[in-house]
């Protein structure tokens, strides 16, 4: 006796094994758990303070008290999903003149080194890049325990300009120093 496998049973089959695999993934040490991590950006617009979150992101994190030189991390941010709390705003800055999201829907960072302070302080080097643009950074994190996982923290600022984020008519209205603020939680519990 055959047995023939429909098509559509197939194609519910490859997705629940993709599903199964993406768990598998989210759930693998060291991977960045979107649903407890932030990353904000802070600039200054006439001098006063707007917070935007980047939505959408994902990352790996290797770490290990015991051997901080030889831990690594990777980020992908997602540039059309920076949140202002308004649509009209957030599909302003995925234009060419700020994101060029269509583009560049992605800003990236790899550690090339990190060099430890102590075993909850390191900082991590490597190249930011926003717009086909790579400029090294190095940034410092902070290690922590919480009741998601193991967090890191950290804040630095990048030059909008340097990324050629912003048309030059912004100038005067938004500064160009733009504070990096996030909070990383490694998924493994």
């Amino acid at each position: 006796m055959t047995r023939q496998i429909r098509i559509t049973d197939a194609i519910a089959l490859l997705g629940l094994s993709l599903l199964a695999l993406a768990s598998a993934a989210a759930d693998a040490p060291g991977t960045i758990d979107v649903a407890t991590s932030t990353i904000v950006a802070t600039f200054k617009q006439e001098g006063v303070p707007v917070e935007a979150a980047f939505t959408r992101f994902t990352g790996h994190i290797v770490y290990d008290a015991k051997n901080v030189a030889a831990a690594s991390a990777s980020a992908d941010i997602v540039t059309g999903s920076l949140d202002l709390g308004d649509e009209a705003y957030n599909a302003e800055v995925r234009k060419k003149g700020w994101f060029a999201s269509a583009t560049y829907p992605k800003a990236t960072f790899r550690t090339t080194s990190i060099e430890g302070v102590n075993a909850v302080r390191f900082t991590a080097t490597g190249p930011l890049t926003i717009k086909g643009r790579a400029l090294v950074m190095t940034v410092p994190v902070t290690v922590s325990t919480t009741p998601a996982g193991t967090a890191f923290d950290g804040v630095f600022t990048v030059s909008r300009r340097a990324f050629g984020i912003g048309d030059a008519m912004w100038d005067d209205v938004i500064e160009d120093k733009v504070e990096v603020r996030f909070h990383l939680v490694d998924s493994a519990k």
